[in-house]
């Protein structure tokens, strides 16, 4: 394996404990090739993934104050799938510090999408362990600076009519129901108002310049609206 100190370096965290460093490294086709257990780097994944996911959570409900939590749910997804953690292992040279099997090597697993996330989450379980929750947090938001200076307010829910029907077959396999309430204004610019019933109870109305905006916005404010209740 490589010299690791030039890795410390760009990770700004020079560790203690640098087998903590050499086992996040360690992918899990070396202990799939010896004949005996060989540690790897799964169980600091493992870790890793909670913090980064309490850590990006944190920022993004300071960040965006007024934006639902399915909302944030989403934009937390996009910053943690596999392939924008393995951009962030990719510009920090990891693939070069992989330990790998001699058939993970001769595939291309040094520059693996999954092995280049799975070693970013490793290596940031280990930063914990080695540091604490403050050298975690110190290095998650200096990888995570760029994508958070560019990283627009989350937008709304994509399908609430989708959304709000899923919530309600929790409680009865019964969908909800889009009523038409009134349309006025010129042909070129109605205005509709629709409400939205789930077993005979009225939950919300909402306004649109179409009668499938209408219901969308009717949608809208019934999710909002259960989503407030206590207990859920």
């Amino acid at each position: 394996m490589s010299d690791l100190a030039d890795l410390q370096t760009r990770l700004g965290h020079p560790f203690r404990d640098e087998n903590l460093l050499r086992l996040a490294l360690t992918h899990p086709s070396v202990a799939h090739e010896q004949n005996h257990p060989v540690p790897h780097n799964q169980r600091l994944e493992f870790l890793g993934d909670a913090v980064l996911g309490l850590i990006l959570s944190q920022q993004l409900y300071e960040k965006f104050p007024g934006v639902d939590e399915g909302a944030l749910t989403k934009s937390r997804a996009k910053l943690v799938n596999a392939g924008a953690l393995a951009e962030h292992g990719r510009a920090l040279a990891l693939g070069a510090h992989l330990v790998l099997s001699r058939g993970e090597e001769n595939t291309g697993g040094r520059e693996r999408v999954s092995a280049l996330a799975d070693a970013f989450e490793s290596l940031l379980g280990a930063i914990f362990l080695d540091g604490g929750f403050a050298a975690a947090r110190e290095f998650v938001l200096r990888e995570f600076a760029g994508d958070f200076s560019t990283l627009a307010e989350p937008a709304g829910i994509d399908n609430p009519k989708g959304e709000l029907q899923e919530l309600l077959q929790s409680r009865s396999p019964q969908a909800p129901e889009y009523h038409l309430i009134s349309a006025s204004g010129a042909d070129h610019n109605r205005d509709f108002e629709c409400a939205v019933r789930h077993d005979g109870v009225e939950l919300a109305r909402g306004r649109g310049k179409s009668k499938k905006a209408a219901e969308s916005d009717a949608a809208l404010a019934a999710l909002k609206q259960l989503r407030e209740e206590p207990g859920r």
